[in-house]
């Protein structure tokens, strides 16, 4: 199976133009206090004709914000913590990816969750021994702190079913680096032929 890619945090017409060239599975747009975090009115300008699916990525997010984001932009899925979905009304239509967080593993699990450190958006890796058990229970994304030079090690060691990187494809915070994406999409591509 394809090693599935997510390139996140998009916040420019560049950075998803690149994703898109380089062949990204799906891109991800914040609405949670980051430096890459839009308005659904800009998410809706920067997908506009995009047919690849288009992630709302939330941490604890109140109703209003998922209702309003849901309203304007029509995300394809929500990235938002497991905790979160417990005191959330998803609306019908919307797909869910919970985000579950090293060291907080829980005994069930879904069919596909994303998985990282404690804290999203800071370029730190994430316990990837832990990771690697998830991976063989689910489909698991693993994000945190990947870019083009441990991606590969990453692949070997957790066997995920998909990769999602923000700051590491960035040339600085918010900022995403057209070369960067390219180079990590061919080499996280290339890792996983290699695993098959």
């Amino acid at each position: 199976m394809k090693l599935w890619i997510k390139i996140c945090g998009l916040t420019s017409e560049e950075g998803l133009a690149a994703a898109i060239e380089a062949g990204a599975d799906a891109i991800g747009f914040v609405f949670a206090p980051s430096k890459r975090q839009i308005t659904p009115q800009r998410a809706v300008e920067l997908a506009r004709g995009v047919q690849i699916p288009r992630v709302a990525v939330m941490q604890h997010p109140s109703q209003e914000l998922l209702d309003e984001v849901w309203e304007v932009f029509r995300p394809d899925v929500l990235q938002t913590d497991a905790e979160d979905l417990r005191g959330l009304i998803v609306p019908d239509g919307l797909n869910v990816t919970p985000v579950v967080r090293s060291g907080r593993v829980p005994d069930e699990l879904p069919r596909r969750l994303l998985f990282e450190g404690p804290a999203s958006g800071t370029g730190t890796t994430t316990d990837w021994a832990e990771a690697a058990g998830v991976a063989r229970r689910t489909e698991l994304i693993l994000a945190g702190g990947l870019n083009a030079g441990n991606v590969a090690d990453a692949i070997r060691r957790v066997g995920p079913f998909g990769v999602d990187v923000s700051s590491g494809v960035e040339r600085s915070p918010g900022v995403k680096d057209r070369g960067r994406i390219h180079q990590f999409v061919r080499t996280a591509r290339e890792a996983a032929e290699s695993e098959r």
